[in-house]
């Protein structure tokens, strides 16, 4: 009975174990949760139909070059056969001019039955509006990878601020250690009258202040990972952590390349100046050739003549159209282009200007922020030698509790510097990156 017993225990111990590592938060490194969103964020979805809806598009426009077939067939009846007036000298030359007779022709069933066949020789303007599809594939991929890398930027921000709070966290559970350790002290030599309550109530209020600014961290880490998750795409339920340790690398020049939103603008110049040629080119003829064969049947249904004969009937031929006066509407509208285009050169000055300005600017604070870094690293050296000597000269009996509070507030704001730093060297980082075009490289 007690071997039973102890089985049972076994197995719900093994089934709680087992619960818990189902429900353990599973570490995500950043290129998970950067390939996460390719897959899954639907406003790269949405991107990824609109490029296709693009080459769709532009087979569309091609199809317009091949020949188009169709056959047509219909049947009249006449119940009026159609009437016409004849000069009455052509029925007898005796007849004054100007005298006429009433005739009608045909037979009352009529079919027609044939195969009509179109194809353009030359249409300038159609070859324009498939170049011009070609450019509109092309600015639909500059938009695709535009939201990419908004995306995954602000993914990748997301994921280093999670990891900041994560160590602020693990800074406060470290000195969270040492006050506990400090507090149990002092309250042993409370008891012994060596040192006074009020001692022993600071380091508590401290340990008290340092849970609380724990819990609005870890409030404000879960908010991070949500919106990490809705960028990513995945559910707001899933359980994911960051990697806890952060490697810090030396500041790299990166080549300077073009970057997403410049191509866009000189993509955009491109598809106005095809715009333009397409409109210069709706003044130029288009010549097209067409044909078609079939036949054409007469029915008679009155007795004794009933009858019903086919003839067949065929031809082809070249058609050319041009437009002599379309009340100026073409110069018109290639005005209205030309003021886009003007606008769209100014827009590329511009992004040009601002691009120089913000790569000097990015290398200008990842700099300073590997700086900052460098030099917080040898103050937490520091200031934790500090701390651990003034806690020693206060079991001595040399330091009051006062100096080892000071000792201990101003480890923990050199350790906040150091986190400072590092946010302000990633995100600079990330900056210079994206504005020099090398983010996805």
């Amino acid at each position: 009975m007690m071997l039973v017993n102890i089985h049972i225990r076994l197995v719900v111990v093994l089934f709680f174990l087992l619960g818990n590592a189902a429900i353990q938060a599973q570490v995500w490194p950043l290129e998970q949760c950067l390939e996460t969103a390719v897959s899954n964020n639907r406003k790269l979805e949405i991107g990824r139909n609109t490029i296709q809806q693009g080459m769709d598009r532009k087979i569309q426009v091609k199809a317009n070059l091949m020949p188009k077939v169709k056959i047509e067939a219909d049947y009249k009846y006449f119940i009026d056969l159609p009437t016409q007036l004849m000069p009455a000298n052509a029925f007898n030359p005796m007849a004054p001019e100007g005298q006429f007779k009433v005739a009608q022709f045909g037979v009352p069933h009529n079919i027609n039955a044939n195969l009509q066949v179109a194809m353009p020789l030359y249409n300038p303007k159609l070859k324009s509006a498939i170049k011009n599809s070609g450019i509109g594939i092309e600015l639909a991929e500059l938009k695709y990878k535009k939201s990419k890398e908004e995306i995954l930027f602000n993914i990748s921000e997301l994921y280093y601020n999670a990891q900041i709070i994560k160590s602020q966290m693990k800074f406060i559970d470290d000195n969270m250690a040492n006050s506990r350790k400090l507090h149990k002290t002092l309250s042993l030599l409370k008891e012994h009258k060596l040192v006074i309550g009020t001692d022993v109530d600071k380091i508590a209020l401290q340990i008290d202040q340092l849970e609380s600014k724990k819990k609005i961290l870890k409030g404000k880490y879960d908010q991070v990972l949500n919106g990490m998750k809705t960028w990513m795409g995945v559910s707001l339920d899933e359980n994911i952590e960051v990697e806890s340790k952060i490697d810090y690398k030396p500041f790299q020049e990166y080549p300077t390349n073009v970057t997403t939103d410049i191509r866009l603008v000189e993509t955009k110049k491109r598809l106005l100046e095809g715009e333009v040629d397409m409109i210069d080119k709706e003044k130029l003829p288009s010549v097209m050739a067409y044909g078609s064969y079939g036949a054409v049947g007469y029915g008679y249904d009155k007795s004794p003549n009933e009858f019903l004969d086919f003839y067949a009937m065929g031809f082809v031929g070249i058609k050319a159209s041009y437009n002599l006066f379309d009340g100026q509407i073409s110069k018109k509208k290639k005005k209205v282009k030309m003021h886009e285009i003007i606008n769209n050169n100014l827009q590329l000055e511009l992004l040009k200007d601002q691009n120089e300005l913000q790569i000097r600017n990015a290398s200008l604070k990842i700099v300073v922020a590997g700086e900052s870094i460098k030099a917080s690293e040898s103050q937490i050296k520091f200031a934790q030698e500090i701390y651990d000597q003034t806690i020693n000269q206060q079991k001595a009996g040399v330091a009051s509790i006062s100096d080892v509070i000071m000792a201990d507030s101003a480890l923990r704001q050199v350790q906040q510097d150091y986190l400072t730093a590092v946010v302000e060297y990633y995100k600079a980082d990330l900056e210079l990156k994206n504005v020099t075009g090398n983010f996805q490289n």
